[in-house]
């Protein structure tokens, strides 16, 4: 799904001694692959040997902070016994630099995601690609794409790096190997993995980075997504329980988007969320959403038994008394009990969708029906559409990496080949949203009795912050 809106944070330095226009050419000592690939087998060995031995002791796994704590010491451990072997040999030790580079990167490859660390924590790196292990590229959030270095020594070692990141994440087992070559999961920082085997010629990696896991509606402004006037009407929105779809681009940030809308949800409802892959997180934070349930669809076991897909998940979540139902997005068969339950009146659901523009989403919604096994007619899929959807959300991504509101359209009616909506806000001159269509009565009403300010949709150049986030951003690298 979606990306982080906005311009990036400071700039940090690069990774693995990569130099890049506009950087120092400070020469740096280079990491000798022999002696990182005996540091980090050395210690693997003896932290295997201490993980046996505290699970024979106690039956229990070692605990992450405690093996985090061995991990380093055996590291610095191993480096100080080499260190002392250099030396009676007559040959002189590792240079500082590189032995502190030496000594992250095998805590990188055993503690966190290897060569994909360094970008994993990058706060500017929006998406990583690898086809194979060493053409790796990186997309940053001023838009800007590099080649990297390679994140592993080998192919075969950056199948065993993905494997290593799906036995660690998630409350299931991610297979990933010749009977089941396509992977999906969520790493622990909230990003989003895909990876394939078998079926190309090389291993491939998509990792889709979530720079913001919490947002609100005053953050939204702040980054400037979504104007004043946007944001009242949002905000009423949810209080009226509108139902309501966020349609855009691949990277146009709508999980985060809807991240935004679910923040001015009452703490005291109860959220069901349900995705193919974890991202929308609304149960990280506690105070804001207490009551959450978030379910993910499972794919079919080494038998082909034990699927459990989307539109399985969401019938099941209409009956686990929901205040409200999120699809993280909706992509096929999860598209009819989606629009079957916001128009028998479980209201304030939400979804995101990929399409190009805001009257696009009401195609996608009818193509996706009429693939789904109740094969729905368009004429059908339109009488769903009008009856329970409120509200379509429209993003824009830039060249330049912003993200905001290009378009609100409100659902009125339909008539058979055709859903009749008013485009409430429309592109102005540089694509954001501003007044458009006058909403119908009902609507209006409906807002206003929410706390919505009709005045607000007067000014038809709209609210938006010309002094907000600068549209220029730095290239930003790893640490």
């Amino acid at each position: 799904m979606s990306a982080p809106f906005g311009p990036s944070p400071a700039v940090v330095a690069p990774v693995n001694g990569r130099r890049y226009p506009g950087q120092p050419a400070a020469a740096e000592p280079n990491l000798d692959a022999a002696v990182l690939r005996q540091i980090r087998r050395e210690v693997a060995e003896r932290l295997t040997r201490a993980n046996r031995a505290h699970e024979a002791a106690n039956t229990t796994p070692m605990p992450a902070e405690e093996r985090e704590a061995l991990t380093r010491r055996l590291i610095s451990e191993a480096l100080d016994a080499y260190a002392t072997a250099e030396m009676q040999a007559g040959r002189p030790p590792l240079h500082p630099h590189v032995e502190s580079r030496v000594a992250r990167t095998v805590a990188d490859a055993l503690l966190g995601a290897g060569g994909l660390q360094p970008w994993l924590s990058n706060p500017d790196v929006e998406e990583i690609v690898a086809n194979g292990c060493d053409q790796v590229f990186v997309r940053f959030a001023d838009g800007t794409i590099e080649q990297v270095d390679p994140i592993a020594d080998s192919d075969p070692e950056m199948v065993d790096l993905i494997r290593m990141l799906a036995a660690r994440t998630g409350n299931d087992e991610r297979r990933w190997d010749r009977a089941a070559p396509l992977l999906n999961l969520q790493l622990a920082d909230g990003s989003r993995l895909n990876a394939v085997l078998d079926v190309v010629r090389r291993p491939s990696l998509s990792i889709r980075r979530h720079r913001y896991l919490t947002m609100t509606l005053p953050e939204l402004i702040e980054l400037g997504a979504i104007d004043t006037a946007l944001a009242e009407l949002f905000a009423a929105a949810i209080r009226a329980r509108l139902n309501t779809v966020v349609g855009g681009p691949t990277g146009a940030g709508k999980t985060t988007f809807l991240r935004g809308l679910a923040s001015a949800i009452p703490a005291w409802e109860r959220l069901v969320t349900i995705e193919d892959t974890y991202e929308l997180g609304f149960d990280r934070d506690e105070t804001a959403h207490p009551n959450v349930v978030a379910m993910q669809a499972r794919d079919a076991n080494v038998e082909g038994e034990g699927e459990v897909d989307m539109a399985a998940l969401f019938r099941n979540a209409l009956r686990m008394v929901p205040s409200r139902v999120f699809v993280g997005e909706v992509r096929g068969h999860e598209v009819v009990p989606l629009l079957n339950a916001m128009s028998q009146g479980n209201d304030g659901s939400m979804s995101t969708i990929h399409a190009s523009s805001s009257a696009g989403v009401f195609r996608k919604l009818v193509l996706y029906a009429a693939a789904a096994p109740e094969r729905l007619d368009p004429a059908t899929t339109n009488l769903h559409i009008a009856e329970g959807l409120h509200l379509v959300v429209q993003l824009r991504l830039t060249e330049t990496g912003r993200r905001f509101v290009t378009s609100v359209r409100e659902v009125v009616d339909a008539d058979g080949l055709q859903v009749t909506s008013n485009e409430i806000f429309r592109p102005g001159p540089d694509g954001r949203a501003v007044p458009g269509a006058p909403p119908s009565t009902g609507l209006l009403d409906r807002l206003a009795f929410h706390g919505f300010d009709p005045a607000l949709l007067q000014r038809r150049e709209g609210w938006w912050n010309t002094t907000g986030p600068s549209t220029q951003t730095g290239r930003r690298r790893a640490a």
